[in-house]
């Protein structure tokens, strides 16, 4: 049996005149430390993967290019790992694995500076290696302070939304706060991003800017709704498997008798 004590973010007493109340689960059950082990290896892989430019080409008749970056088809992974945090720790939490997740991405960028400033061998091989990681990592620093700014002001109102829409409802209408918080942090994220992070991936004109911006930020809403199925199916698969957030529900249920 486990008799880990019943520490929270949040009280689990329902708040005045919510029907519900919201329910957390204890950082030091056996799912957070998984949960946050993934958002910074995301986030980390993130600001490697969208230093690189990268463009499909145009849309048959309409002149609009998908412009986009390496990383798009991870960054909307950390916005789920957001969502399941916030939903199963609450809003401290959430904040506790955005702060973590790109404490380690600045130390990743010190890591790839001091490997580029290290002496290389000074052979042909050696001097292109060196080239090759001047231009790759080089202006990572550059989208990771992008990816901070953008994902810290847009995964922080999405954490907001879905803990004050849970604190009204309680375990209902977890659905609706899966759809309401994303598009608010998404269109936050991906503005202050692509705008910070353009210069890096060499974006030059207002254009390809407002390209860049507006299909990143259709492209992540709809990752993120569609996995919203998946996305509750994990979140009520751990709510279940997680005894203290268990133990949080039987407490609650004489209050609301």
């Amino acid at each position: 049996m486990n008799t880990a004590p019943l520490t929270s973010d949040t009280t689990s007493t329902p708040p005045s005149g919510s029907p519900a109340g919201a329910v957390y689960a204890d950082r030091g059950s056996s799912h957070f430390d998984i949960l946050l082990a993934l958002m910074c290896v995301v986030v980390i892989l993130s600001g490697i993967g969208a230093s690189k430019g990268v463009l499909f080409g145009t849309v048959p008749g309409t002149g609009f290019s998908i412009i986009t970056d390496g990383g798009f088809f991870l960054f909307p992974l950390a916005y789920i790992l957001g969502d399941v945090i916030t939903e199963l720790y609450g809003v401290r939490a959430a904040r506790r694995a955005i702060l973590l997740s790109f404490l380690a991405n600045i130390l990743a960028v010190v890591c790839y500076e001091i490997i580029i400033v290290l002496p290389g061998f000074t052979d042909d091989y050696g001097t292109a290696k060196q080239s090759a990681l001047e231009l790759a990592l080089g202006p990572v620093w550059i989208v990771v302070l992008a990816g901070i700014c953008g994902f810290v002001a847009g995964q922080s109102l999405n954490s907001f939304v879905m803990s004050r829409m849970k604190a009204r409802r309680g375990e209902r209408g977890l659905i609706g706060r899966l759809f309401s918080s994303s598009g608010l942090g998404e269109l936050v994220d991906t503005i202050i991003f692509c705008t910070i992070a353009s210069a890096a991936i060499g974006i030059t004109t207002v254009g390809q800017w407002a390209e860049y911006t507006v299909l990143g930020f259709v492209y992540k809403v709809a990752v993120q709704y569609l996995a919203i199925p998946v996305t509750a199916a994990v979140i009520r698969y751990l709510k279940r498997t997680d005894p203290t957030y268990q133990a949080r529900l039987r407490a609650q249920a004489p209050a609301e008798s």
